[in-house]
């Protein structure tokens, strides 16, 4: 009971809600089609996305990533909309031929490990539209010891983690939490404008201590940040 009288300060900063990543693959074969057919089929696409109801972000991986080309990151109150999006996409010319290599749920909460701490933009807070170039998503998973080890031990360890982290302030991380609601723990999304200071937060938070109990941070991947007309004329 003392522990769980010690969690509850973090708990409710923020209105829950659902974060969905998908990630999407061009077939061959859309690229074997002709110029016109493949930009009438761009063209669909981009209505169906320019009328969704639900708050979307886009990326393109093209060049970055071998096994995807674009994602699309939705926020919603409702799982509803996420499958109403999907399915109107994979409804249209494009969708016919694209597949979905990657695919993370995850749900907004305040860190339990933030204590009375409050600053602007921190891990936990409400999402706020961004405008950075980039975004380093990867899904997480802690050793099964960490959950055994004393909630301020935990909170100790992430006070130095928290720390490094101050150190580039120009990376500012969204934690999705995805306990029961997909194979992950955690979805993390890291945004910047610069990557070479991502890997340079990356290599420092390897030497701390919580990375010891790290089971799973992998696949990762490097997001650029683009309008969907874009993200769209990259496919080719």
């Amino acid at each position: 009971m003392e522990e769980r009288r010690e969690e509850a300060p973090a708990a409710a900063q923020l209105e829950k809600s659902y974060l969905k990543y998908t990630f999407f693959k061009v077939s061959r074969e859309w690229r074997s089609l002709g110029a016109e057919a493949r930009e009438e089929s761009k063209r669909e696409f981009l209505q169906v996305l320019e009328s969704s109801a639900t708050a979307l972000s886009f990326f393109s991986l093209v060049g970055l990533r071998g096994d995807t080309d674009f994602m699309i990151l939705a926020e919603s109150p409702s799982l509803d909309s996420f499958q109403t999006l999907v399915s109107d996409v994979l409804s249209t010319k494009l969708g016919r031929y694209l597949e979905m290599p990657y695919s993370y749920l995850a749900m907004t909460r305040s860190s339990k490990y933030l204590g009375s701490h409050r600053h602007a933009g921190q891990e936990g807070s409400m999402r706020q539209p961004s405008s950075s170039r980039f975004i380093f998503v990867y899904p997480f998973v802690k050793k099964r010891e960490w959950y055994r080890l004393p909630f301020t031990e935990r909170q100790r360890i992430m006070a130095e983690h928290f720390k490094i982290g101050h150190k580039y302030p120009s990376i500012k991380i969204n934690t999705g939490y995805s306990f029961g609601l997909d194979d992950q723990e955690f979805v993390l999304a890291f945004e910047g404008d610069d990557p070479s200071e991502f890997l340079e937060l990356v290599e420092e938070l390897r030497s701390s201590e919580a990375s010891m109990y790290t089971e799973l941070e992998t696949p990762i991947f490097t997001c650029r940040r683009v309008d969907p007309a874009t993200m769209l004329s990259l496919l080719g």
